[in-house]
């Protein structure tokens, strides 16, 4: 299970071909024709960081899994965020732990919609802390993040883009 919901967040394999900055994709809604979370990260351009780091956390099979999965994705922008150093620190094989608990804090098992979302005040993730949900003026946070896209589907879950990463306690 636990294995699984990592997989939600290694958004890194196929094209993302389907992915078209909002909350849409491009393919029909049949759930056969959808590509998998990872499929759909790796051929967008603001998930490029994100992709590395589920590369290097091994965790592309897991989250070309089944599912379903929700993964709260962090933009190339939201990692530009941290800490000068931090993203390359955490990509260093010897810290791979580090780099699979903070992606896994990002998925939560299951396939929760952004109306379902705004009804949480928390979740659990894969990484077995929670994350808080709440709503101001409208807008969805998830801990710190601004949720600025929701409900990208895809044939194992779904993603919800953030502007920044989140962190494990």
């Amino acid at each position: 299970m636990l294995k699984l919901a990592m997989t939600a967040l290694v958004f890194v394999t196929a094209p993302l071909a389907f992915y078209n900055g909002d909350t849409t994709c491009a393919l029909s809604k049949k759930a056969e024709e959808k590509k998998t979370i990872v499929a759909t990260a790796v051929g967008a351009e603001d998930f490029s960081t994100l992709v590395a780091a589920v590369k290097a956390a091994g965790l592309v099979d897991v989250l070309n899994g089944d599912g379903p999965f929700t993964v709260f994705a962090p933009t190339n922008e939201a990692f530009a965020k941290l800490p000068e150093g931090t993203v390359a620190d955490l990509l260093k094989p010897e810290n791979k732990e580090k780099l699979i608990a903070v992606l896994k804090y990002h998925v939560v098992p299951g396939k929760v919609m952004a109306a379902d979302v705004v009804k949480l005040t928390e979740a659990a993730t894969a990484q077995g802390q929670k994350v808080t949900i709440k709503v101001e003026d409208g807008t969805v946070f998830v801990d710190s993040a601004k949720v600025v896209k929701t409900d990208i589907e895809c044939s194992n879950g779904v993603i919800h883009v953030i502007d920044s990463v989140i962190l494990p306690r």
